[in-house]
C-alpha cells in the first residue's frame, strides 16, 4: 500500500477512535473494554510487542530502558505542563494532524506510551499498529495510575 493511502486510511481510523469517545482531562479512568484490544492484554512477560504493563512495569521500563527507548505521552500541552514522566515527548492525542505525527516517528524503536487515564494510549496502539510498531508498552491506567503508586513525574 502506498504511503498517502496508508497515511488517509490512518486518518480514517484516528477520526472513528476520536469519534467514538476520548478520555479528556475531567473524564474518569477508563475500563480495559473501552481501551484497544490489543492493548487490554496483560503481557508482563513479555519485553516486546504491543502490550499493556502497569506503573510499575512502566517505571522499571524507565528506569532501565532497553536502546533508543522513546517515552511518549499524548495527553494535550496543558496536561503535560502539569506534570509528566521524565524525558517524554508530547503528541497531542486531539490534533488534526495526530496520526501523521506518530507517522514521522521510528517504529524500529521501544516506545514507552501513556496518557491520563488509559483511554487515548490505548487508541493510539492501535494506530501504531497500523503504523507498523512493534515495541510498545501502554501503561494501564495512564498517568493516574503512575501517581497513585507514587512514581516521578517533572513538570520541566
Amino acid at each position: 500500500m502506498n504511503r498517502p493511502t496508508h497515511l488517509i486510511l490512518v486518518a480514517a481510523a484516528v477520526a472513528a477512535l476520536i469519534a467514538a469517545g476520548c478520555g479528556g482531562s475531567a473524564g474518569t479512568t477508563a475500563d480495559a473494554a473501552d481501551q484497544a484490544p490489543e492493548a487490554t492484554e496483560s503481557a508482563s512477560d513479555e519485553t516486546e510487542g504491543i502490550r499493556l504493563v502497569s506503573a510499575l512495569e512502566g517505571a522499571a521500563i524507565q528506569s532501565n530502558p532497553p536502546d533508543n527507548l522513546v517515552i511518549l505521552d499524548v495527553r494535550t500541552p496543558e496536561e503535560f505542563a502539569e506534570g509528566h514522566l521524565d524525558g517524554a515527548v508530547m503528541i497531542d492525542f486531539y490534533r488534526d494532524d495526530f496520526a501523521d505525527q506518530l507517522a514521522q516517528l521510528d517504529p524500529n524503536v521501544p516506545y514507552l506510551l501513556y496518557c491520563r487515564s488509559g483511554n487515548r494510549s490505548g487508541q493510539t496502539t492501535t494506530i501504531m499498529e497500523q503504523l507498523g510498531f512493534t515495541d510498545v508498552a501502554d501503561v494501564d491506567g495512564g498517568i493516574l495510575t503512575w501517581a497513585q503508586a507514587d512514581l516521578p513525574t517533572v513538570t520541566k
